[in-house]
């Protein structure tokens, strides 16, 4: 019996292996609109196998270097997919574009997964990109192990062009057939498909390289309970379209709800987007029998992680192909994929948020779903892009059914088994795992790898919270001293956090645990403005499930209050050579603050920058000119403070001294203004006055150098030995300084010291 049905906007159809024609329309349903000119139309993968040669002894097989059609991914395959194969599976290829042979590259385990209907077992498919020749070689394990499986070939993929192409836009006028022949012809143009022959029995003979467009993908029955190893339809029919808007068949099975999850959707490359082939695939999606995911199973596709991101989609294409047309699958294994750069795909279809059943951890299906890497993590640590996005899915799919991604749970093994670690269990049995778990914690084999199963604490962290790693970095708009921050008012908080933000909902800046301000979980700072006093500020991080980390807290100090100067900036002469153009002096000061001084500043005549606890600067000026010296005192807040001295120093030459006794006058350019006195004479003196308040004796000095008194407004102040080991000119060897400008006299005497008599002066400096 045939019905007629004229579409009036552009449909897809898809053909299944048994001449079912499924419609579904490319406008409506529960995603946005999709333009009938923009509808992606299913990418073909093309499927070749060459038969490996065995040894006498059954130990070894080889596949002789060849040239082959192209394609870009492979595995080895036998005959009996319950067959385990313990022992090395080794490939190379040789490259279409460089023509250059690859390293050997081990296929990793094998994907007998507990699909039921499985047609063949395997090892994991690998992506070697585009390719034309290959070389393979197997060995079996120890002396101890069997043999190698029946039936060993090597299957490769062309996954298609990786463009995925549209369907044109048409009012399509379709013919149905309720009971479609086998093999017949397709109505109205449909593409075709014809069922398979099915597969010979296993036996010990190499299977016969069968037709690439005939591979065998058919199930049997599955029995009536519903297993790891079986998937029972049941009675009602499930809606048109999935929530990723992959078109779902037209069905008998009876399709769980999609509960609301308490996490964000992260954006899901369909079914449609990347390419898949629908026809390959026509059987109806299995869910699972409690109708509900408790666990997360982490895995990678143990290929190379050489693709490119515009190439993963026929990564994702090749794995199907292989699943489906190579293995037997009734779909792709994995619920989800993630790529290096973080998109994720849909896998097995059924709807993206339904409890839809995979084939991906034997004994754990019913229970569990599963989420697959592109690529091998063996040594290699995923990107943070593809953990981000595994942690999302995982949060995503998990909050649909509150579980704790953190957390742990009981599942119950449908198969007995063994981990990759050696611990075994009977069907039946109930064992605890981490909600999100490695492949290898519940089936003997390396995946995810040891570098991505390292990771696997760290995505619970993300997927389930708190955020970690969270720390106020620094405070701007504040000084710091220790661990203790100063500011007049408003600063900006700045932080860090390990988590991913795409996985924090907000940020709330704390003050004294108030939230002063809300931010989202992208910012890494945030500013405030602060009451004075002591303020304690802290950082709450808000993680898309709900629980919240706070950082340690920082203290915060809000004061407006200057600096003070307890003691005046002043200036001193002090010893040292004297020029005219630089005469040596000390410029003091004494700055305090009330909470935290940070420094001083002298601004002019020089920039120089002294700590809180310095009072004192040798500096130099030019004589007989009047300088300015200011300086500005800073607190940690920022608040500050100036202050300012000026002195002019002034040189006299000894000439404008009153004498007494024999003085003799020398010339050199060495001396202030040319000239010098020199006496030997006891008792001769030199008599200054001026009005200032400092003083500096300049001298000049050898080995054979005598002594002098010196008189201070009449009263003897010191007794100067102007002995050297070196000759100096212009020397500055004794200075006197008072509180305030005054008039002062100032009288050298010498002394006659026996066997040096000799005092040479060149005058006397004082600052004004």
């Amino acid at each position: 019996m045939k019905r007629r049905r004229l579409w009036g906007t552009a449909t897809t159809a898809v053909v299944g292996l048994t001449g079912v024609l499924i419609f579904q329309q490319v406008t409506g349903g529960s995603g946005s609109e999709v333009r009938p000119d923009t509808v992606p139309g299913p990418v073909k993968a093309e499927s070749r196998t060459e038969r490996l040669t065995a040894s006498d002894d059954g130990r070894s097989a080889v596949l002789a270097q060849r040239d082959t059609e192209r394609f870009s991914m492979l595995g080895v395959t036998w005959t009996d997919p319950a067959a385990r194969f313990a022992g090395t599976v080794e490939v190379r290829t040789r490259s279409v574009e460089s023509g250059q042979w690859s390293r050997w590259l081990q296929l990793d385990g094998d994907t007998g997964q507990g699909e039921s209907g499985a047609l063949r077992g395997g090892t994991d498919p690998a992506w070697v990109g585009a390719s034309n020749g290959v070389e393979v070689r197997v060995q079996a394990g120890g002396a101890t192990t069997s043999g190698l499986p029946a039936g060993l070939r090597l299957d490769m993929v062309d996954p298609g062009s990786g463009k995925v192409t549209a369907m044109q836009p048409a009012a399509l006028a379709i013919e149905e057939t309720e009971q479609p022949t086998p093999g017949g012809s397709a109505p109205d143009g449909a593409e075709t498909s014809q069922t398979p022959a099915p597969e010979a029995s296993p036996s010990d003979e190499p299977a016969t390289t069968p037709p690439a467009s005939e591979p065998p993908v058919s199930e049997p029955p599955a029995p009536s309970a519903p297993s790891d190893a079986s998937e029972t339809p049941s009675s009602s029919p499930p809606p048109s379209e999935s929530a990723s808007g992959s078109p779902r068949p037209t069905s008998t099975v009876s399709v769980p709800p999609a509960p609301p999850s308490t996490e964000p959707q992260p954006p899901i490359t369909s079914r449609a987007d990347w390419g898949a082939d629908e026809s390959i695939s026509p059987e109806e999606p299995g869910y699972l029998p409690g109708e509900k995911v408790k666990a997360v199973v982490v895995h990678h596709t143990a290929e190379s992680n050489s693709y490119t991101c515009d190439q993963a989609p026929a990564v994702v294409r090749g794995i199907y192909a292989y699943h489906v047309k190579q293995l037997g699958w009734k779909d792709l294994g994995y619920n989800f994929l993630v790529d290096k750069c973080g998109t994720v795909y849909e896998g097995r279809k059924g709807g993206i948020d339904r409890p839809v059943m995979g084939a991906h951890a034997y004994g754990f299906n019913s229970e569990t779903t599963g989420i697959s890497v592109l690529g091998t993590y063996t040594d290699t640590a995923p990107s943070q892009a593809a953990m981000v996005s595994v942690a999302r899915i995982a949060a995503w799919k998990l909050g649909q059914y509150g579980v704790d991604p953190a957390g742990t749970t009981t599942l119950t093994a449908g198969a007995a088994g063994r981990s990759y670690t050696g611990k075994t269990w009977a069907n039946g049995a109930k064992l605890p795992f981490p909600v999100i778990h490695g492949h290898r914690d519940g089936y003997n084999t390396q995946c995810p790898g040891n570098a991505l199963y390292a990771q696997l604490a760290t995505l619970r962290s993300w997927a389930g919270g708190p955020v970690t790693g969270l720390a106020i970095t620094s405070v701007t708009g504040a000084g710091v001293s220790g661990t203790t921050y100063y500011t007049k008012a408003s600063v900006t908080v700045n932080w860090s956090a390990t988590t991913p933000s795409s996985l924090i909902s907000r940020y709330e800046l704390l003050v004294d645990g108030q939230v002063a301000a809300t931010t989202p979980g992208t910012a890494t700072s945030a500013g405030a403005t602060l009451a004075v006093g002591t303020r304690k500020v802290s950082v709450r991080a808000v993680h898309q499930s709900g629980r919240t980390t706070t950082s340690a807290a920082a203290t915060v100090i809000a004061e407006t209050t200057a600096p003070t100067f307890a003691t005046k900036p002043s200036l001193a002469l002090r010893t040292g050579t004297v020029n005219t153009s630089a005469v040596p002096l000390t410029l003091s000061w004494k700055a305090i603050d009330s909470t935290a001084l940070k420094e001083v500043r002298l601004t002019a005549p020089v920039a120089k920058t002294y700590g809180p606890t310095t009072y004192s600067a040798a500096h130099t000026a030019k004589s007989a000119v009047a300088t300015a010296w200011k300086i500005t005192a800073y607190d940690r807040a920022g608040n500050k403070a100036t202050a300012a001295v000026t002195g002019t120093p002034v040189i006299l030459q000894e000439t404008s001294a009153v004498r007494t006794g024999t003085w003799t006058t020398k010339s050199s350019t060495s001396y202030l203004g040319g000239k010098s006195y020199s006496s030997s004479t006891k008792n001769a003196s030199l008599t200054w006055t001026f009005t200032g308040r400092s003083a500096a004796w300049a001298v000049s000095r050898a080995t054979g150098s005598g002594q002098a008194y010196v008189y201070v407004d009449g009263v003897k102040a010191a007794t100067v030995d102007l002995k050297s080991s070196t000759t100096k000119y212009r020397d500055a060897i004794w200075t006197k300084t008072w509180p305030t400008s005054a008039k002062h006299t100032i009288k050298i005497v010498v002394v006659g010291t026996s066997g040096r008599p000799t005092v040479t002066t060149d005058g006397l400096v004082y600052l004004k």
